[in-house]
């Protein structure tokens, strides 16, 4: 009967536990924030210095400046870099200390910025990347080492006092995006034709099957408790892949998860507030992803953005961040500032909600009430004595 009890009150409480709610709907408000210039600035990258400070910014014609994450709309707050190069940068990562950043791109751009005097210099070992468009760079958690990807599926590790060393088992499909675990020297590289591999701690790649069908556009490890990181795919797919800590390469990959997204295409992938996924939308639109829980969440509607702007929601999104949950920045490829904000989000139950709800409302009651007198002898016993009494 206790058994049967405890059974009973969980399934109450599972009644009357708020239900997470999977609307399609936009959960932040965006406002106009400014431009970092007056005409097309060609912004492709951006990366949030490890203490969430700074965010480092590049671009076409090797552009880059840094700004305020917490005031990206004060203009006073930025400084101006110089590259000294006309290559477009394709991806930032800084290093996990926070003190300098590795920016790469087209013609082996492969350059570091320093936080001492903000200046960017060529890295040791150019010389072994000259040529090749290098689209990805990430640190691995320990700092010994980076790895460096190129559009031609070329992946090398990279360490000041060694340059350039190219990994074996390679493909030949452009690398579209590296990500590793925070906890541990295993990285995950996602190509556009060929699939996604893992980077082991002693630097062998190893190909994770069923992942050569979808076209990968990013790739985010943001969990630092769950052995696992999500590819994200073009036809709003993703894959988890669950790491192998003692033999990298033996990670699997389960089945994917399609989103039932009415329109838009992932177009890439930035860590959220939280330990979460920012996967971006085309047009401009962003979802959240939970891996803690393996929820995913609308934040933007590319509908919503295009109500609220049409001009700037038709540009591209280059780069977003949060200074907390849905709140932080947007900035478009043409150099366009958004700032958002939590949206006032308003309830609205209809007829079968307030039925639902009434019956809930009506029936636990009696059901508690039910349970305590059941498991009551001396209830029982008063209410044989008052109905019994009466006649």
């Amino acid at each position: 009967m206790r058994g049967i009890t405890w059974l009973a009150v969980g399934l109450v409480v599972l009644l009357t536990m708020p239900l997470a709610s999977a609307d399609i709907l936009s959960r932040i408000e965006l406002k106009d924030a400014g431009s970092l210039g007056e005409s097309d600035l060609g912004i492709t990258v951006g990366a949030v210095s490890p203490d969430g400070q700074d965010v480092l910014i590049g671009g076409i014609n090797g552009y880059a400046r840094l700004l305020s994450a917490d005031e990206a709309d004060n203009r006073a707050l930025d400084v101006e870099l110089v590259t000294g190069r006309n290559s477009t940068i394709h991806d930032i990562a800084w290093h996990p200390r926070g003190n300098t950043a590795l920016l790469v791109g087209d013609d082996g751009m492969a350059m570091r910025y320093d936080t001492y005097d903000h200046s960017i210099t060529y890295v040791n070992g150019t010389f072994g990347v000259l040529g090749f468009d290098l689209t990805s760079v990430i640190w691995r958690p320990a700092g010994d080492f980076a790895y460096v990807a190129s559009s031609t599926g070329e992946v090398w590790k990279f360490a000041e006092h060694t340059g350039f060393e190219l990994l074996d088992n390679l493909g030949e499909s452009a690398i579209s995006g590296l990500a590793c675990h925070r906890n541990y020297n295993v990285c995950v590289l996602a190509s556009v034709d060929e699939g996604m591999a893992v980077i082991d701690e002693a630097h062998a790649v190893g190909w994770l099957s069923q992942t050569a069908s979808e076209t990968w556009v990013g790739v985010d490890c943001a969990s630092g408790i769950l052995n696992e990181c999500v590819g994200f795919a073009s036809g709003l797919t993703s894959k988890v892949i669950r790491i192998n800590t003692l033999d990298a390469r033996q990670s699997t990959v389960e089945t994917g998860v399609p989103w039932g997204l009415p329109s838009g295409e992932f177009v890439d992938v930035t860590r959220g507030h939280d330990s979460s996924s920012l996967v971006h939308l085309a047009p401009l639109g962003l979802v959240r992803y939970t891996p803690m829980t393996g929820e995913a969440f609308t934040v933007l509607v590319p509908e919503d953005a295009a109500e609220w702007d049409p001009v700037l929601a038709g540009r591209g999104l280059s780069v977003v961040w949060e200074t907390s949950r849905h709140n932080g920045f947007m900035i478009t490829d043409f150099g366009n500032i958004i700032e958002f904000t939590p949206a006032v989000e308003e309830v609205e139950m209809n007829i079968m909600d307030v039925l639902v709800l009434g019956a809930v409302a009506i029936s636990v009651p009696g059901v508690i009430l039910g349970l305590i007198y059941m498991n009551s002898p001396w209830l029982q016993r008063k209410y044989k004595e008052f109905r019994f009494g009466k006649k």
